[in-house]
């Protein structure tokens, strides 16, 4: 019995031993996690900012018409790429040319009617001075009569007919000298080429061959299409929206934030991002590149009204915008609404917190100044037939 009592005791005081020798193992093997989880969280924790509440954003490019008319040719379908420049939707085009084709006849009408009036100045001129010459006889057949009467050579009738005649020639230049004034006013200062009318004609068949080239609607950018609305045979206005284009490679990442997050962001940080897409295999390197400057609610159509009795704190979210390397984007592209992880990293901190710069142009589409280019050639062409064979003055 007593070397019973003697091994329970033994093996209790090993339990002991061993239970102790245990705990002291955990306790220098959490003693090691937390220092290894100081160390991590002294260089690493306290300079990242991390959320899921991120998402990728782009633009919504809405293809519209700049002229009404019926659609007859449709060159682009959802999913379907299209670049820059490439033709989508083409209107009818028989009611474009129809105008166009006027507003050439109503130009060369008016080149024509313009030249008339450089023509009409100088018969105007050859006029007053035909009407001075008149004048001038008139005065000396007056003054002869004068002298004859005195003689009783003529009667006082012949003398008073003379003087009436003077009146007359001299009403006949006053008359015609305010023709020329008026006829003057209507081309000083301008050529034929430089003539109020002949430039509004001429902005007139621009306009026309502009509603002519609209009548093809180009890819204002390079892109999928997300949505086509256009059917054809549809009649379309300038309010409709045929299509939705998203340039994939013009995207970014919209990651809100918690506004304790925010203190230690900045403009320029280098950002790590994971999308759920992809999972953890693909990280994107991006940089914050803006913050809102306000918090969602602040720009909803009726903001929260916080003065009341009933208050209850919320932590409100702000959104950050993130930038990516487009090398990445084309290898593993990303579409607008998926989730993503975004990882900031908070060293440096004493770069800007709000962006500082304003930049110029950022987006930019189709230029229509070339079709103005070949609009001009036409108008020239347009008034050197129509002038070619018309003489004319430029006056001073």
């Amino acid at each position: 019995m007593a070397e019973d009592e003697t091994q329970r005791v033994d093996l209790a005081s090993k339990n002991r031993q061993q239970r102790k020798r245990w705990l002291i193992g955990l306790s220098l093997l959490f003693l090691v996690l937390g220092f290894v989880a100081l160390v991590y969280w002294l260089a690493v924790g306290q300079f990242r900012e991390e959320t899921d509440d991120a998402y990728v954003s782009g633009n919504l490019v809405q293809v519209m018409p700049q002229v009404s008319g019926h659609v007859t040719r449709i060159f682009a379908e959802e999913t379907n790429l299209v670049k820059k420049g490439d033709v989508l939707v083409t209107l009818e085009k028989a009611d474009a040319e129809v105008a166009l084709d006027k507003s050439k006849a109503e130009l060369a009408l008016t080149v024509r009617r313009v030249a008339e009036l450089y023509t009409n100045v100088e018969q105007l001129r050859a006029n007053v001075k035909i009407q001075q010459d008149i004048f001038e006889k008139a005065e000396q057949d007056h003054e002869r009569r004068k002298k004859l009467l005195i003689n009783q050579v003529i009667s006082r009738e012949e003398l008073d007919h003379a003087r009436i005649a003077v009146n007359s020639a001299r009403d006949s230049l006053s008359l015609a000298q305010h023709q020329l004034a008026a006829a003057v006013a209507l081309v000083e200062n301008s050529d034929l080429y430089h003539h109020p009318q002949t430039l509004q004609a001429a902005a007139n068949l621009r306009n026309a061959y502009l509603a002519w080239q609209r009548t093809t609607i180009y890819a204002p950018v390079t892109g999928y299409i997300a949505k086509r609305l256009v059917q054809v045979g549809q009649q379309v206005n300038l309010n409709t929206v045929l299509m939705v284009i998203v340039p994939l490679n013009q995207v970014w990442v919209d990651a809100n934030f918690k506004e304790s997050q925010l203190g230690n962001i900045r403009i320029g940080k280098p950002v790590v991002l994971i999308s759920d897409l992809y999972g953890s295999r693909v990280r994107y390197e991006g940089r914050v590149i803006g913050l809102s400057p306000g918090a969602g609610n602040t720009f909803d159509l009726l903001p929260p009204q916080n003065a009341t009795g009933n208050w209850i704190k919320i932590i409100q979210r702000l959104p950050v915008r993130i930038s990516l390397d487009p090398k990445q984007l084309d290898e593993n592209p990303l579409r607008l609404g998926l989730s993503m992880t975004v990882i900031v990293d908070t060293h440096q901190r004493n770069k800007e917190k709000l962006s500082q710069l304003s930049k110029g142009v950022i987006y930019d589409t189709k230029d229509e100044s070339s079709d103005l280019e070949k609009a001009n050639q036409v108008i020239d062409q347009i008034i050197k037939e129509n002038a070619e064979n018309i003489q004319y003055s430029t006056l001073p």
